[in-house]
């Protein structure tokens, strides 16, 4: 009877190893980015970033965003962040994400928000310039990119601005833009 339990002892230990492994697999990963954006009642934008993994997977990807609802504007986003929740492998990251957000801005701004593929989650953030205004639905879709050359180590860079999108042309805080304006 010692021999039987011993064996139905190390046998419940093999399977609560088994099932914790996994979870030890997986991984955090996190993604740098650029996203220009337009809007009209419907909602594009395309983009580029470099995602990396604390497992040492990394991977230059595209963007892009496409939706509707009740919005307008452009507006450029240069270095972008994005946390995934934990994966087990870096492919599980590319795909469709289901995108709902509402906008506002004017000249600098900041916006946040969070895409969802099944189990995957994406939160993003981020600070660029333009104007925009509304809420719109869609999807958010990260695919490999197609350029091969190798990923250089992270590097502080200060964010571009697009010189369509001129700051100096914005009225100061708290005044309202002229009529000529629009």
């Amino acid at each position: 009877m010692g021999r039987n339990t011993f064996t139905c002892a190390v046998a419940a230990v093999g399977v609560v190893l088994a099932a914790v492994a996994p979870a030890a697999a997986l991984t955090k990963c996190d993604m740098t980015f650029t996203l220009d954006s337009w809007s009209a009642f419907y909602k594009e934008g395309d983009g580029s970033a470099i995602v990396r993994c604390d497992n040492g997977q990394q991977a230059r990807v595209r963007l892009e965003t496409r939706g509707g609802g009740l919005t307008f504007g452009r507006s450029k986003i240069v270095g972008g962040k994005g946390d995934f929740s934990p994966i087990a492998d870096i492919d599980e990251i590319f795909g469709d994400y289901a995108n709902a957000e509402a906008h506002a801005g004017m000249g600098v701004s900041s916006g946040a928000s969070v895409v969802t593929k099944g189990s995957v989650s994406l939160a993003l953030s981020g600070t660029g310039n333009g104007v925009d205004l509304g809420f719109a639905f869609g999807r958010f879709t990260i695919t490999p990119s197609a350029r091969d050359e190798p990923i250089a180590e992270r590097r502080h860079r200060e964010p571009e601005h697009d010189p369509a999108i001129r700051d100096e042309d914005l009225p100061p805080p708290g005044e309202p833009a002229p009529a000529e304006a629009y």
